[in-house]
């Protein structure tokens, strides 16, 4: 696998770095720069975007990611994810000030083009 073969947009659930794992659902969409760097931007739960920059080797893909929260503040954290196929990524990820003793967790679905007949 490559690169290019995991840019796209995929459908994603996770559980939260809290006791409570709490869920949420979205989008990630991976492009690259001109540098054949990951930029990754989600939208969980339809209102909170989030952002990213990235690199991929031997099917992981680690994201440094940052969000501004309800409160104004800028959180950061990174994400790594096993490349399991082109379509699907399985995941986890932590953020600077997120609970210690959790991790969360996401699982990407890729969404295909449904061709209008």
């Amino acid at each position: 696998m490559n690169i290019q073969d995991i840019t796209g947009t995929y459908s994603i659930i996770g559980k939260n770095q809290d006791e409570g794992n709490l869920s949420y659902n979205g989008t990630l969409t991976l492009s690259l720069d001109k540098n054949d760097r990951i930029i990754a931007v989600w939208l969980i739960n339809g209102d909170q975007f989030q952002k990213g920059t990235g690199f991929f080797k031997s099917n992981i893909l680690v994201i440094n990611f940052n969000y501004k929260g309800e409160d104004r503040k800028t959180y950061k954290g990174v994400a790594v994810y096993k490349c399991l196929t082109p379509d699907i990524l399985e995941g986890f990820w932590s953020e600077k000030f997120g609970d210690p003793l959790f991790l969360g967790e996401e699982r990407c679905f890729r969404i295909k083009d449904i061709p209008l007949n």
